[in-house]
C-alpha cells in the first residue's frame, strides 16, 4: 500500500497535514503547534518514507526494521539487485538522522497517550559499547548514536557580497529585515514573528518572543537596522489592524502579515540581480555571530544574542576567530608543560 501526504490549504498555506492512517494523523495533529511548521512538515514527509518502506502495520515495527529502514536510505532502491541507487535517494547523514527522530517521536507519542500504549520504542537510541574507563572506574552502558552527523563550520559573507546584495535592495522593509539578521542575529522566522510591541528603539532591543525551542530572549540591535525600520514604519508599513512588524507591501495581501516564502522570494531575486548566489538568511545570522566574537564579544553574551541552548553551539564562533583563539592560547601558553613547573617554583 502507497501512503501520500495530504496537505490541507488555506490562502497558500498549509493548515493541516494527513497520511491516511488515524496514529500518525493523531500525531500530526498533536505536533502542530508543538514546533516550526517547516519542521512539521518535513516530520509528516519522513512519516510517509517510512511508513511506505516498511509496509507495516505502525503496531508491528520492530527495531530490526528500523535498521533496514536506515541501510535503505543509505543504499537507495534497487541496491539488493545490485542496480545502481537513485542519486535522489542516497540521504544525507543529516536527513537520516531527521528521519529517525520523527519516527522516533511518533513511537514516543504511540508509547505515551497511544489508545493501544507500546511497551517500548522500536526506535533504538544508539548502540551500547564496552565500557570505558572515566576516573579508576569502569564505565558500563556507553552509547553511541545511529547516525554521526558531521558538523560543519558555518559559513560568514564577505563584504562584497554584503554590500553588493544590500545596494540592490529597493526597499526599506526589505533592507530591514536583513540588516535584523545581519546586525542581530536574527532567524528569518524570529524577523518575521516580530510585533510592533517587540521594538524598543529607546533601548536599541528586539523581544523575541517565540524562538527556537520556544525560548523568549532580548537582543541587542545596531542602530542602521533600527533606523530602517523606523523609514519602513513612516514611509511604507500599510495600515491596518495587524500587530505584526513585517506585512505584505503589495497585492491582493497587501496588509497582511509577511510569510517565511515572501522573505525567500525577496532574497532569491535580489541574490540574481546583485549577483550573490551565495546569500542565504541564516548566512547573514552567521557572520553577525563571527562578527560579534571578532570584535571581543565573550562567548556567554553571545550565547544570549544568538538564542543557543547549549554553550557548545556557540563555541563554533571561536573556530571562526582563529586570531582571537591564537591570542587566548598565548596569553596562557606559559602555563604549560615544563614552564608551569617552572614558574611556581621561581614563585
Amino acid at each position: 500500500m502507497a501512503y501520500k501526504l495530504h496537505k490541507e490549504v488555506d490562502q497558500g498555506e498549509v493548515i493541516g497535514l494527513s497520511l491516511g492512517v488515524p496514529e500518525v494523523d493523531a500525531y500530526l495533529k498533536f505536533l502542530k503547534h508543538r514546533c516550526r511548521p517547516n519542521t512539521w512538515k518535513s516530520y509528516g514527509h519522513d512519516l510517509q518514507v517510512f511508513l511506505n518502506t516498511v509496509q507495516k502495520p505502525v503496531s508491528e515495527v520492530m527495531p530490526a526494521d528500523i535498521f533496514a529502514f536506515i541501510q535503505q536510505q543509505w543504499d537507495g532502491p534497487g541496491h539488493e539487485d545490485n542496480r545502481p541507487p537513485h542519486p535522489r535517494s542516497c540521504l544525507s547523514a543529516k536527513t537520516v538522522k531527521r528521519r529517525l527522530s520523527a519516527i522516533s517521536g511518533f513511537y514516543e507519542y504511540l508509547r505515551v497517550c497511544g489508545d493501544t500504549p507500546l511497551k517500548a520504542n522500536p526506535v533504538p537510541r544508539g548502540l551500547t559499547t564496552r565500557g570505558t574507563l572515566w576516573g579508576n572506574r569502569l564505565r558500563n552502558n556507553v552509547v553511541t548514536p545511529l547516525i554521526r552527523v558531521p558538523k560543519p563550520l558555518p559559513r560568514p559573507l564577505d563584504s562584497e557580497e554584503i554590500s553588493s546584495f544590500l545596494n540592490s535592495l529597493s526597499t526599506h522593509r526589505d533592507k530591514a529585515m536583513v540588516l535584523l539578521m545581519l546586525l542581530g542575529g536574527l532567524r528569518k522566522s524570529e524577523v518575521l514573528g516580530l510585533a510592533l510591541e517587540d521594538v524598543d528603539f529607546g533601548q536599541h532591543i528586539v523581544v523575541i518572543r517565540d524562538g527556537k525551542g520556544g525560548q523568549r530572549r532580548i537582543v541587542a540591535v545596531a542602530n542602521a537596522a533600527l533606523e530602517e525600520v523606523l523609514l519602513y514604519l513612516k514611509h511604507e508599513r500599510p495600515r491596518g489592524p495587524s500587530p505584526q512588524l513585517f506585512l505584505v507591501l503589495k497585492g491582493r495581501r497587501r496588509g497582511q502579515p509577511l510569510r517565511v516564502r515572501g522573505l525567500d522570494m525577496v532574497i532569491e531575486y535580489h541574490r540574481k540581480v546583485a549577483g550573490t548566489p551565495g546569500i542565504q538568511c541564516h548566512r547573514f545570522r552567521h557572520t553577525c555571530l563571527t562578527w560579534l566574537r571578532q570584535s571581543g564579544m565573550s562567548l556567554e553574551a553571545l550565547q544570549i544574542q544568538a538564542g543557543h541552548k547549549s554553550l557548545t553551539s556557540t563555541g563554533v564562533y571561536l573556530h571562526l576567530c582563529p586570531r582571537e583563539l591564537r591570542e587566548e592560547y598565548l596569553r596562557v601558553s606559559d602555563l604549560l608543560g615544563p614552564q608551569r613547573k617552572e614558574k611556581a617554583e621561581n614563585e
